[in-house]
């Protein structure tokens, strides 16, 4: 059985006051602390008693003794020693603050004014894995060294080149909330161990098709909320792990024939709230996973014979799920908008096979209707000639 953390502190201290301090009331806080509260006693008040605990013992060792026991942590922070945290979130810092200790493991800088990240603010910090530093003004941002990186609500309107030099560990990254436009095939290239990846909610018109190649292993790619307009064969090639693709509410409008092709390990497909018209059903098949779920509501469906083909098709294909098809809402022809597609049943394909009917049978009138007037026309003219060949 595993112990709790606070719990094997407590004896720890316990252990020191019984065995060290000559002071009774000492002895007395610690076991009052340890018999009558058990496991569920307030971390500050815990921490209130240590100190208590430990006064009288710390009067008797010499200073340097003293400093040597504590880590460096920087003002106006939190250091939680047993854990290695810095917790330095809400403190109005432009900077990442001097003095963090060489064993930190997790640094967090949430909610600050810091504007600009350099990668010698981290000199030092070789056990720093997870950086968390959502909502600044961060513009620039060059880290190293980790498994986790949140940027989320910041002012990035690019990556550097470099960004992910020494970024080979990463295994998750958050760049959503920022002002990014562009994606290029180099500020992601090293990331070979990146397993998520949220770059929603930003202004991304263009992703290079090389962009992602290095996220072999990637399994969560968030791009929801962006400005896409289509999404392009080859964008996603080398993305078989990828469990869980959020295109959600971006201006999608065309899907290439090959694009969705290489997802084997695909879960999830967000395509809601986009600007698709119609789709094809050679391209959801080329979709040979296990199970797929889709969401394809919100969009500006065009309702025809061939759009509730489609779906029906895909309704049909073992591993394809529409999730919300029951919420799929005609928006063109006009006499069809707003009405669900799923109530059509069959009517569309019905109506326009009787639109088909009322045409064929329409052209095929004017055809009769034109051979009889030429035939008409002929014998008129026959007869015209053969009256002119008996005057003679």
């Amino acid at each position: 059985m595993r112990v709790p953390r606070e719990f094997a502190e407590m004896t720890h201290f316990y252990a020191v006051c019984k065995t060290y301090s000559p002071c009774f009331r000492c002895v007395a806080l610690c076991t009052h602390r340890r018999v009558s509260h058990g496991f569920q006693q307030e971390s500050l008040h815990f921490e209130r008693t240590k100190m208590l605990c430990l006064i009288p013992l710390l009067l008797l060792l010499p200073l340097p003794s003293i400093m040597s026991g504590f880590r460096q942590c920087p003002s106006p922070c939190l250091c939680y020693e047993s854990s290695d945290l810095v917790d330095c979130r809400s403190q109005g810092l432009d900077q990442v603050p001097p003095g963090v200790s060489r064993g930190t493991w997790l640094l967090d800088l949430s909610g600050n004014r810091v504007r600009e990240v350099r990668s010698d603010s981290f000199v030092g910090l070789w056990s720093l894995k997870f950086l968390l530093m959502s909502n600044n003004s961060i513009h620039a941002v060059h880290p190293q060294f980790l498994e986790r990186l949140d940027l989320s609500f910041n002012r990035l309107r690019w990556l550097p080149q470099d960004f992910t030099l020494h970024l080979t560990s990463l295994q998750e990254l958050r760049l959503d909330h920022n002002l990014m436009q562009h994606v290029d095939s180099s500020s992601l290239r090293n990331c070979d161990n990146l397993r998520k990846l949220n770059l929603s909610y930003n202004r991304i018109r263009t992703i290079d098709t090389r962009a992602f190649h290095s996220l072999s292993r990637l399994r969560l790619l968030h791009l929801e909320g962006n400005r896409l307009n289509m999404l392009k064969d080859g964008l996603l090639s080398r993305q078989q792990s990828l469990e869980v693709l959020l295109l959600g509410h971006n201006n999608i409008s065309v899907i290439e024939a090959e694009a969705l092709a290489p997802l084997r390990s695909l879960t999830l497909l967000g395509l809601s709230g986009n600007q698709l018209q119609h789709i094809k059903f050679k391209t959801f098949l080329k979709l040979k996973t296990i199970s797929t779920h889709l969401q394809m509501s919100l969009n500006p469906w065009t309702c025809d014979c061939d759009l509730q083909r489609v779906f029906g098709k895909i309704q049909n294909v073992r591993h394809l799920h529409v999730e919300d098809y029951k919420t799929i809402l005609c928006h063109a022809p006009p006499q069809q908008a707003g009405s669900p597609l799923a109530s059509m049943d069959n009517q569309l394909c019905m109506a326009e096979t009787a639109s088909v009917l009322v045409i064929t049978i329409t052209v095929m009138l004017a055809v009769i209707g034109a051979l009889v007037k030429a035939e008409r026309n002929r014998k008129s003219k026959q007869a015209a000639s053969d009256a002119e060949s008996s005057d003679k």
